[in-house]
């Protein structure tokens, strides 16, 4: 079974960091700076809530910035993100951290009360999606 990081945006404002990931990812930088960006928000309290200020903190962690603006303002980038907000609100996600299987189940911490429960709920609804299409989960 593969694992597929989605960001999501509950906000109009979080748009910009979903944009982020999809470019890192999309320069394989994503293992490289994925702690970095949550340092920079969490840690520093950076906003990184608009394209300029995204763009300059890619910019500071070298990466080229006629490259970066390329692929964020890209259709690919913006097919995905769009693809992150259906997939969002068809599971009705109220959350982070959430757990999607097989495009079919989802929990997270909420519905099974903690996040430890959640996991071991995961664990069953992956061992059902594996039934329901074999060779497919």
């Amino acid at each position: 079974m593969s694992v597929r990081r989605v960001p999501v945006s509950f906000r109009p404002d979080f748009e910009p960091q979903q944009r982020l990931f999809y470019v890192l990812e999309g320069m394989g930088k994503v293992d490289e700076l994925h702690k970095k960006v949550f340092y920079a928000i969490h840690v520093e309290k950076q906003s990184l809530n608009t394209a300029d200020l995204v763009t300059a903190w890619a910019e500071k962690q070298g990466i080229d910035k006629a490259k970066f603006v390329e692929m964020y303002n890209s259709f690919s980038i913006s097919t995905k993100v769009r693809k992150a907000t259906q997939l969002q609100d068809s599971y009705q996600v109220d959350g982070v951290p959430a757990l999607g299987v097989g495009g079919r189940y989802f929990t997270s911490g909420t519905l099974a009360q903690n996040m430890g429960r959640a996991l071991q709920v995961t664990d069953y609804l992956i061992g059902q999606s594996r039934k329901a299409k074999p060779g497919k989960a």
